[in-house]
This record gives C-alpha cells, sequence and structure tokens, in this order.
C-alpha cells in the first residue's frame, strides 16, 4: 500500500494513548508510528485523518483531528474481535487534485484488501476521492450521503464541499449506480434539485421522517457501498459546533444509530465523516459515531450479497403488473425484494439482484402497492 501518503501518529497522540488503561480502546488499536507499520493482512479497519480543507471556502484553521483521537481512543471498547489500526495522516497537496489522489489510491488498495477505512476530514468533498477510489475495482457504486443539502453544483464549478454531488454524476467513468441522501432539510434545497433527485431515480429522506422512524434508514444502508456524513446535518446543540449555527438537524442519538447502521451493513466498505470545525466539543460526538460504527461492524450477518438464498424464505406477491419477489432472511429476519434482469436495458446490475427493503414495504405490496424504491431500481437498471 502506498504508505508514502501517509504520516504517522503524533507524538502527542502517542504519549496520550501510553497515559490510558489497558482496558481503553487507545491500547487496543495498532499504530502507524515513526517505528512501525501496521501489517495490513491482519487489519479489519483502518482510520485514516486527512487534513484538507480547501474545498469549504468557509474554512478559516487548518484541520487538527488531535481532539478526535484522544476522544475516541479514551473510550472503553465493546467486545470487539475486529482489529483496528489508525494509519495516520493524508496531508494536504499542493493542491486538492493531488489530496484526492492520495485518498483515491490509499482507500483503493484498502478496500481490494477487505480493510474498511474510515475517513476523518476535511471538508466533505473529499467524498469525491472516496467515490473515485471504486473506479479500479469494476462496480457499480451505491453512495448514502447523511447532509442537510443535496451538495449540488454548476458543471463547470470548482469541486467543492456544496457542490461534489455534480462531479460524481458527470464526471467519467460514471460508476454510480444510485444515490441516497438521509435528512435533507427542504430550505436548503431549492426545488429545481428536488426534482432532479426524482429525475434521476435517486432516494432522498426528509430529516422529519428519518427522525420520526429511525429505521426507515437500515435497508438503504443495508445497499450501500460508501456513507458519508456532513457534520452540519447535526444539530448544533449535540455537536457544539455554533459555526454555521444548525438549530435542526439529527441529534446525538439519532447519528449514532444511523452509524450504527452503516457499520452493520455487510455492503458498506468505506465511512467518511467531514466538515469538522476542529473545535473539542464536536470532537466528542466524531469519536461516538466512530465508536458506534465499530460496534455494528462487530454485528455484521454475512448475509447477502455473500450468503446464500438457501437461508431465506421466498414469497412471491402477484400484482396486478407483475409478481414481485421477496426473501426474509431466517437468521436476521431481515428483507429484500429481487429486482428482475432487462435483457434490453443498459444491464448495470448484469443478473438478477436483491435490493434490500423492510417489512413494512412486503406489508404494502400484499396491499398492492408498488414499492417506489424497487420501481426506482428497476428504472435505474432499464435506460
Amino acid at each position: 500500500m502506498e504508505f508514502d501518503f501517509l504520516v504517522p501518529i503524533e507524538n502527542e497522540i502517542l504519549n496520550y494513548i501510553l497515559g490510558l488503561s489497558s482496558q481503553h480502546l487507545g491500547s487496543k488499536v495498532v499504530l502507524h508510528t515513526n517505528e512501525q507499520v501496521p501489517d495490513l493482512d491482519k487489519i479489519d479497519i483502518a482510520i485514516i485523518g486527512v487534513l484538507e480543507n480547501r474545498g469549504d471556502k468557509n474554512a478559516i484553521y487548518e484541520v487538527d483531528l488531535k481532539a478526535i483521537r484522544k476522544e475516541l481512543y479514551s473510550m472503553y471498547p465493546g467486545n470487539w474481535n475486529a482489529t483496528i489500526a489508525d494509519l495516520g495522516d493524508i496531508l494536504q497537496g499542493n493542491s486538492k487534485e493531488d489530496t484526492y489522489f492520495a485518498v483515491k489510491k490509499i482507500v483503493s488498495s484498502l478496500i481490494k484488501k477487505r480493510i474498511i477505512p474510515i475517513i476523518i476530514g476535511g471538508s466533505q468533498d473529499l467524498t469525491y476521492a472516496l467515490y473515485r477510489a471504486y473506479d479500479d475495482l469494476e462496480q457499480m457504486v451505491n453512495l448514502v450521503s447523511i447532509d442537510s443539502k443535496f451538495d449540488f453544483g454548476k458543471e463547470n464549478e470548482v469541486i467543492a464541499s456544496d457542490s461534489f454531488l455534480t462531479k460524481i454524476i458527470i464526471n467519467e467513468p460514471n460508476n454510480l449506480f444510485n444515490y441516497c441522501n438521509i435528512g435533507y432539510q427542504t430550505y436548503y434545497n431549492s426545488q429545481e434539485e428536488i426534482d432532479l433527485i426524482e429525475k434521476l431515480f435517486f432516494d432522498a429522506y426528509r430529516l422529519g421522517e428519518v427522525s420520526s422512524h429511525i429505521a426507515v434508514a437500515e435497508p438503504v444502508f443495508r445497499d450501500a457501498d460508501l456513507v458519508s456524513i456532513d457534520l452540519n446535518s447535526i444539530k448544533s446543540s449535540d455537536t457544539g459546533n455554533f459555526m454555521p449555527f444548525n438549530p435542526n438537524g439529527f441529534n446525538g442519538k439519532e447519528i449514532c444509530s444511523l452509524a450504527r447502521y452503516a457499520g452493520i451493513s455487510d455492503k458498506v466498505s468505506s465511512f467518511g465523516v467531514f466538515n469538522h470545525n476542529n473545535s473539542n466539543q464536536e470532537s466528542v460526538i466524531i469519536a461516538q459515531i466512530f465508536w458506534y460504527f465499530i460496534e455494528g461492524y462487530h454485528y455484521r450477518s454475512n448475509e447477502y450479497p455473500f450468503g446464500s438464498k438457501e437461508n431465506y424464505l421466498k414469497y412471491i406477491v402477484p400484482l396486478e403488473e407483475e409478481d414481485l419477489v421477496f426473501y426474509k432472511s431466517d437468521k436476521t429476519d431481515r428483507w429484500w425484494i429481487e429486482i428482475p434482469f432487462v435483457s434490453n436495458g443498459s444491464n448495470k446490475l448484469k443478473k438478477n439482484t436483491l435490493l434490500p427493503c423492510s417489512y413494512e414495504e412486503y406489508l404494502s405490496a400484499c396491499n398492492q402497492e408498488m414499492p417506489e424504491r424497487w420501481w426506482k431500481a428497476q428504472r435505474k437498471n432499464s435506460i
């Protein structure tokens, strides 16, 4: 792997960890130091800092991640068996594009080794670099963004933390199969942007919809490859971040629940938290987000796409248009719906595939209501 792009953990953090007990998380993490490079063959999760925030035009400080590491490593781990490494930091390149290149190379290398990178940013345009890391993996990518905004921009606009989604959609190679926003706030997004989400058959869930029923987001994460969290999607009273001030957003419990859903998903292969404002208060919620992601990883069940359909109960629901096929896991009671192969379409899926869904969507189908996510996935595969 390209350790040349990474600088070791700072001595201040190493000394801090030495002062912790053997029961703290910091004592159980393999660290990249001046004397030691972690053996990646023995690592399941890799933590990487990216000291790049030039994509945020409002950023006035250099990225400092020491407070986050202190908060995270002073926590106690759960009964985890995952091996965690902190690979250090990626420094700012001469340009943003240099930083993107380093992120892409490192993340791609880790994913190929089946290591999940946890990225600490930095501005959220780094999500574009994470997405580009999948270019060499020859797969379509499902991106989930927990964000109050869709982050669209003008086609000729320089990529930035509030406009990176446009570049993901239009730049080649185009490996994006689905984008889903969780927690958007309508007054931060124009009607044209909301209409565009619908036109592209993407998914979006308003803040109130998710807050009132957090479990609605679980199937979304089960189908995600890349998860990106904008810290501005959390309300200021729960982050301690008052620049900018966010009176509405997810609370601490909700954002940690979403992080756990991301961790427990068998499909999520990269995870990033961005737009940190360097405050010690915000470091606390970031550390807890990471803790819950790792907690979720511990409880992965290795079901679809890694499991066999033999371990599922099959339900066929006849609708007027066509028969829908559902599968229920006899291990976790989770549900999937089959997306059939379309021979005359773009064939992005190449074969019949299973789309995660909820029990409520199965009940709706039994009432002759076509699940919206099934319809959108079918349309994306046929155009």
